[in-house]
């Protein structure tokens, strides 16, 4: 293992923490791990569930990934109730039968914020961490 095998794009707001972390395994493949709100959070649970899901789609495709790489997802909202809407809204996101792993909890966050959502990915075994090769 080297210093090169986990990339990690800092959290604009909070450089101390990560949006997206990828870590390059030996041999090659790995795992991508990623977390999202909404970009707008004045909208309803659909809407934030969709810009959500948005974010998810840009992180999955910079890492050359499409949502069928999804293996778990957690999702935190703020009102359980929301499920109902998410999971139209869901639906509507992820393709048939690729359907990860996947949790929903209630939690507390900061006003405005209806959900996060918190993905992992596979790297296909045939990806390599190239950071090295560029310098």
């Amino acid at each position: 293992m080297n210093a090169n095998d986990i990339t990690r794009i800092p959290n604009r707001n909070l450089p101390s923490k990560s949006a997206v972390t990828t870590y390059h395994m030996p041999g090659g493949g790995g795992l991508l791990w990623a977390v999202a709100v909404s970009p707008d959070r004045t909208q309803d649970i659909r809407i934030q569930t969709l810009g959500a899901l948005g974010v998810i789609d840009t992180y999955l495709k910079d890492a050359g990934l499409d949502r069928t790489r999804i293996v778990k997802a957690e999702i935190v909202v703020t009102d359980h109730d929301n499920k109902p809407a998410f999971d139209e809204a869901w639906a509507s996101w992820m393709p048939a039968g690729y359907g990860p792993v996947r949790s929903f909890v209630q939690s507390v966050m900061p006003d405005g914020d209806l959900i996060e959502i918190i993905i992992t990915a596979a790297l296909p075994a045939g990806t390599r961490d190239t950071s090295q090769a560029s310098g």
